[in-house]
């Protein structure tokens, strides 16, 4: 097994009981009113007590509400020692914006705790592992297909989320191996169209000595291509340790780009992982030290210090 350098692990939030209260809040998109009360009472009937933000119904444009409340939202249900977890409602577009207005240092003396999103959230995870250095579950969210359709949610998509806040939950495996190996390292990564919007930024990905987690919708070839692209030439992608890559839904066939961008940084790569937004949609930890093993085209992890788990 490969064993690069790697980054301390990340403090890790206790996981969830019943009984306890979660917070849904919305710093990206609107979400769809009749789909966030679904979520909710999908959170409920887990025995969770559910608060939502002041600010989660309100709409600007294809925001939902002001910066400033979504900021305010989201830092209140952080620094609120009676909330165990804070689950964003959607992901859209927004939560860059919210980045500079947040009090990071309020945010980091609340302590540890669950935060849950995928998509535009990614900028969430990444924020909070630069400033917060917390372990963040990037997975299916309660406004959103997998959770909150009519008929209920998606069965594997959430039994591996609860599994994930309650507990330990199973393995990842994909489908197809782009480079042999197997290697050690934290996670980091999510939506490949948020990471390159990052470049620049003070959240900016850092891969060195990390599993990187790629996924992306409704992105053509060509512009995955130039996402890895930035990327690659940002410096984003030095030093990582393997690549694990998730759904590519309505993508058509991103494999021939990813293997030619990828492949020649000579590291452990596996690909058509269930995590992103594909059904299922499975929940993978942020920042906890994973595993890739090719041979099985799975993707593991190890969460220490947290409460149950070894």
């Amino acid at each position: 097994m490969n064993e690069p350098a790697t980054p301390n692990q990340a403090s890790v939030p206790a996981a969830l009981s019943s009984g306890d209260t979660v917070a849904v809040v919305a710093p990206c998109g609107p979400p769809d009113p009749v789909r966030l009360a679904r979520g909710v009472r999908v959170l409920r009937d887990l025995g969770l007590k559910v608060v939502t933000g002041a600010h989660v119904l309100e709409r600007d444009r294809y925001l939902a509400g002001s910066d400033a409340g979504r900021a305010a939202d989201l830092q209140d249900a952080w620094c609120d020692p009676a909330v165990a977890a804070v689950l964003c409602a959607r992901g859209g577009y927004g939560a860059t914006r919210i980045l500079d207005l947040i009090d990071w240092d309020a945010m980091r003396a609340a302590g540890p705790k669950i935060l849950a999103g995928s998509s535009d959230v990614t900028a969430l995870h990444r924020a909070f592992d630069v400033e917060l250095g917390v372990v963040t579950w990037f997975g299916p969210m309660p406004a959103c297909a997998t959770i909150s359709d009519p008929d209920g949610p998606e069965p594997r998509t959430f039994t591996h989320f609860t599994a994930a806040l309650f507990g330990d939950a199973p393995p990842v495996t994909g489908d197809r191996v782009i480079v042999a190996g197997a290697v050690e390292a934290p996670i980091t990564g999510g939506n490949l169209s948020l990471l390159a919007a990052l470049c620049g930024t003070p959240y900016q990905l850092d891969a060195r000595g990390r599993i990187v987690l790629l996924e992306d919708v409704c992105e053509a070839p060509y512009r995955i291509d130039r996402m890895l692209t930035q990327l690659l030439q940002a410096g984003a992608l030095d030093g990582a340790a393997g690549f694990a890559l998730g759904s590519w839904v309505e993508c058509d066939d991103p494999y021939p780009v990813l293997e030619e961008r990828l492949g020649p940084l000579g590291v452990p790569v596996i690909g058509g992982l269930p995590v992103g937004h594909g059904t299922p949609q499975f929940t993978l930890p942020m920042g906890a030290l994973g595993v890739i093993d090719a041979e099985s085209c799975s993707l593991t992890w190890s969460i220490r210090n947290r409460e149950g788990a070894g």
